[in-house]
């Protein structure tokens, strides 16, 4: 099983901006939806954005909708996501996560049970 592996966090001024990327091996990466996740300090994780297998469709969180920007290099097995206008409530431990799925709906992409394989996270703490 691939394990995805963050990376990018650190520390933002609020109203910064942020890019983070998720490392993967394979078609067991590539050709998977990827979800990104985050969990703040004592908050569940929530969701944050997701993609499906080529790019071709992105789900954002409500929180972060107009601020954030997932993509993927499917060659390069990497996806990653921007967040710009960075606020202090973005401050969380950010999770990408390969889903059991090629292709999910805007509603089941949200959920973790969609995913089998998480990475450690990577911490990001913006600054007000």
């Amino acid at each position: 099983q691939v394990q995805p592996v963050e990376s990018g966090g650190g520390l933002a001024p609020a109203g910064g901006s942020l890019i983070l990327s998720c490392a993967g091996t394979g078609r067991a990466f590539s050709d998977y939806a990827i979800g990104w996740f985050r969990q703040g300090p004592g908050l569940e994780r929530e969701f944050v954005a997701g993609l499906n297998f080529d790019g071709s469709k992105k789900y954002y969180a409500d929180s972060v909708k107009g601020r954030a920007t997932v993509s993927r290099d499917r060659a390069k097995n990497t996806v990653a996501l921007q967040i710009s206008s960075l606020k202090p409530e973005d401050t969380a431990v950010y999770y990408c996560a390969i889903s059991h799925y090629g292709d999910a709906s805007p509603t089941v992409i949200q959920y973790t049970t969609t995913y089998n394989s998480w990475g450690q996270g990577t911490q990001v703490t913006v600054s007000s």
